[in-house]
């Protein structure tokens, strides 16, 4: 039975999401190996100058960042040790005039929506309107089968382990369950859809055929 699993099932589920999502006009691909889809992605970005990286996980576990400073690219990252407040905020403002914005999603939904849920609100600003390109890295671990069930995954996967992983005190990140909570630190505070691709925005979505992120 070796060669049969997960990897498989998501190649077909894959299939049926990439064909939605382009007919909702998103530029969408699927890739088996994360190679693969890095040659894909940096080929295209080569022209571009100017990066802007959202609060991912994935982006960061597949050496992204440190592959686009290597080839003298300007990366605006706010999860740099030791900015100060304001530094953080200029930051998150670049995310918005970059020449290429580079994040993940929470969900994508097999029926062709992307969803994602911010505490801040700038990689959601980010990757509806401002940069010229906008890539959305996602292992095919985020693709759910409809709306419906993209946005309990952000509720009862996604959001109660991003706000783990960042030690927030929050209700999720000690029980594991979302409890609509009004803590201070509740990073579950903006909700955005992409039904359609955003009418000034070109938006790649690359799919990889592994887990990856939260």
């Amino acid at each position: 039975m070796s060669g049969y699993g997960n990897e498989w099932l998501w190649e077909k589920l894959a299939g049926i999401t990439v064909q939605n999502l382009n007919k909702h006009d998103f530029n969408a691909h699927f890739f088996y190996t994360r190679k693969s889809a890095l040659d894909f992605i940096f080929d295209m970005v080569s022209d571009f100058k100017t990066f802007g990286i959202g609060g991912s996980d994935t982006i960061r576990k597949l050496g992204i960042i440190d592959r686009l400073l290597k080839d003298g690219k300007e990366v605006y990252d706010h999860w740099q040790e030791g900015l100060t407040k304001e530094e953080d905020l200029a930051i998150r403002l670049k995310h918005g005039r970059c020449d290429c914005f580079l994040s993940s999603a929470n969900a994508i939904s097999a029926t062709g929506e992307i969803v994602n849920v911010d505490g801040v609100g700038n990689r959601t600003c980010a990757m509806t309107f401002g940069p010229k390109q906008v890539i959305l890295i996602c292992g095919m671990n985020k693709v759910t089968p409809d709306l419906e069930s993209a946005l309990r995954r952000i509720q009862e996967v996604a959001g109660p382990l991003r706000a783990k992983s960042l030690e927030m005190d929050t209700p999720c990140a000690k029980t594991g369950i979302c409890t609509d909570c009004n803590s201070p630190q509740r990073i579950c505070r903006v909700t955005t859809i992409l039904h359609r691709r955003p009418m000034l925005t070109p938006v790649e979505i690359v799919l990889i055929n592994e887990a990856l992120g939260f």
